[in-house]
């Protein structure tokens, strides 16, 4: 929205400040019209100059304090004042009512109409205190939820859309492309951005009665998306415009259906997978996001120490053999086995892959998604990848006597072979496929190593702190890192806006290679005990997830908490 008369006084103040030149300010101006921008946008989105550097000028040259909007809360009372429609059209942030004066928050000068047009339709008197106009766009986010402007203009423009089931047509289209229209594909492309932006890995749609709840899982965790009640209304026409987009049956509402689809950012594009859940209160449907760019390639950025990667690096150059990662559903197998591929992925050498679904899509790697429908297994894939002539093979993973069967017998017939297992550790491994019914000796003479990893959070650089450490865990991590008790610290983080409040923010892993020697081997014939084989590898030099979660609490890496939940107690 293109304002001449806050223009011309931001102008002013930015050529006083020295910040752009007269003649500069001319050509801004220009062009800010023809994109239908404000002067303070154009500048900020063409990186002329940052927001900060705008709202300071505007405080000193117009005498009016900075308010921060990320320290200082806004009650309640002053958001049901001032209506979303207000506060999203003239981009401010309402922060204080005093008799009949509204302090509002601004990145840029309101001009004179505006102001009157506040005092008409509010009756309150308008006093302006700056802010950043990318705190402003936070808070309003914050305080009246996700994408309520939007669903506020669609109940404007059509208030029988509170009723409407509404289906829209879709392209695999770009979620930042801006638009004016109010429309549900608007509203849908704005939480998948979010979504993207808070760095979620997942979103939740869950209708209950009278309400529908929207989550975001970051950094492992579930945290509420904050959309306005109003949103309710909507998640008939969400979940069948997300349906339409995947190519998903929208009058299917009775049975579970799986879908993808591609968007696109001004980054990167991303890969989304859905899937829908008959609940009792409608359908349930989650959002998995897979940016197309943030796969990890080297070992190291995995969270592999230097021992591990060094373990790690030695036991993927082998000519033949499995590799099995082991953990529970979450817990970053397939990124590291991708990352692997990555490291292994040369001219000379053919890999495939064959996986439940294909995450990611990696170049000069040929990948195979299986397909229950068609009766196309893991076993069945197999068998048709070695008339493939492969080097390396990856199975997404092992579920069966079938294909762990075969995946064996293709390791022992010269091929390095990667693959998952659901199993608490790494010992626990071998049981694992006894248990299947494959027999021990096809194990010790086929396995390479298990892999067991966790993820875990790290701490918030921003808020860092030490933390207390219990006495229990003192003596724990004294013995398991062989220091003094009184030499172990602990962090964690106290909570700020750039970590949600959580203390964390992103993740790493956790490792503990068993690499099968001929002691292990040996054992196998009696089929031992899970508890005996740990003990043996650890003997010979494991370090076990305990153990390596020690270390990273040591480092200042994660909290104490974090790896007492993710881990055992080693009873060694």
């Amino acid at each position: 929205m293109y304002k001449p008369v806050a223009n011309k006084i931001l102008v002013d103040v930015l050529v006083k400040s020295g910040l752009i030149g007269a003649e500069d300010a001319v050509d801004y101006i220009q062009a800010a019209r023809q994109e239908h921008k404000n002067l303070n946008s154009y500048l900020i989105r063409h990186g002329i100059l940052t927001d900060r550097e705008i709202v300071e000028a505007l405080s000193k040259q117009l005498n009016l304090p900075i308010f921060d909007l990320k320290e200082k809360e806004v009650p309640q009372a002053v958001i049901d004042r001032v209506p979303v429609k207000f506060a999203s059209f003239y981009k401010f942030m309402p922060v204080a009512i005093e008799g009949n004066v509204l302090t509002l928050a601004i990145s840029s000068p309101l001009d004179v109409r505006m102001e009157d047009d506040i005092r008409v339709h509010l009756g309150l008197e308008p006093q302006e205190v700056l802010a950043l106009r990318s705190d402003i766009n936070e808070a309003l986010k914050k305080y009246y939820g996700l994408a309520s402007d939007t669903i506020d203009r669609i109940l404007t423009k059509d208030p029988s859309k509170r009723k409407s089931d509404g289906n829209q047509e879709a392209w695999v289209e770009d979620i930042e492309k801006k638009s004016e229209d109010p429309s549900v594909a608007k509203l849908v492309n704005q939480i998948i951005l979010e979504a993207y932006q808070k760095r979620a890995t997942d979103i939740h749609f869950e209708p209950y009665r009278d309400k529908m709840r929207l989550r975001y899982r970051i950094d492992g965790t579930l945290m509420d998306a904050n959309l306005p009640p109003e949103a309710r209304h909507f998640l008939l026409p969400m979940l069948s415009r997300i349906k339409i987009m995947s190519n998903l049956s929208i009058t299917e509402k009775r049975l579970p259906q799986d879908g993808s689809t591609v968007v696109r950012t001004k980054d990167q594009d991303l890969d989304l997978r859905i899937s829908t859940m008959p609940a009792l209160r409608g359908e349930s449907m989650v959002i998995r996001i897979l940016p197309t760019k943030s796969m990890r390639t080297r070992l190291e950025d995995l969270g592999l120490n230097e021992q591990n990667a060094l373990k790690f690096r030695e036991l993927i150059q082998r000519s033949h053999g499995i590799i099995f990662v082991t953990g529970p559903t979450g817990s970053g197998k397939t990124t590291t086995l991708y990352a692997c591929l990555h490291e292994l992925n040369r001219d000379d050498i053919k890999i495939i892959t064959i996986e439940d679904p294909i995450e990611y899509e990696m170049e000069g790697i040929t990948q195979i998604a299986i397909s229950p429908k068609l009766n196309f297994s893991f076993a069945e894939g197999l068998r048709s990848i070695l008339r493939h002539d492969p080097d390396i093979i990856m199975v997404g993973e092992v579920r069966d006597l079938d294909t762990a069967e075969i995946a064996i017998r293709t390791a022992l017939t010269g091929h390095l072979v990667f693959s998952t297992l659901h199993t608490n550790d790494a010992a626990s491994g071998i049981t694992r496929l006894i248990d299947m019914g494959v027999e021990p000796y096809l194990v010790a003479s086929s396995v390479e190593a298990f892999v067991a990893q966790r993820l875990i959070r790290l701490i918030c650089p921003q808020c860092k702190e030490e933390a207390v450490v219990p006495d229990s865990v003192r003596q724990e991590m004294s013995r398991s890192l062989k220091i003094p008790a009184e030499a172990v610290k602990a962090y964690h983080g106290r909570g700020c806006e750039v970590c949600n409040k959580t203390g964390y923010y992103g993740r790493t892993a956790i490792y503990e290679i068993l690499q099968m020697d001929e002691h292990i081997r040996a054992m196998l014939t009696a089929k031992p005990s899970t508890e005996k084989v740990k003990h043996s590898a650890m003997k010979n030099g494991m370090a076990t997830l305990r153990q390596n979660g020690w270390q990273c609490v040591a480092a200042g890496v994660t909290t104490v908490s974090e790896v007492l939940y993710v881990s055992s107690k080693d009873n060694f």
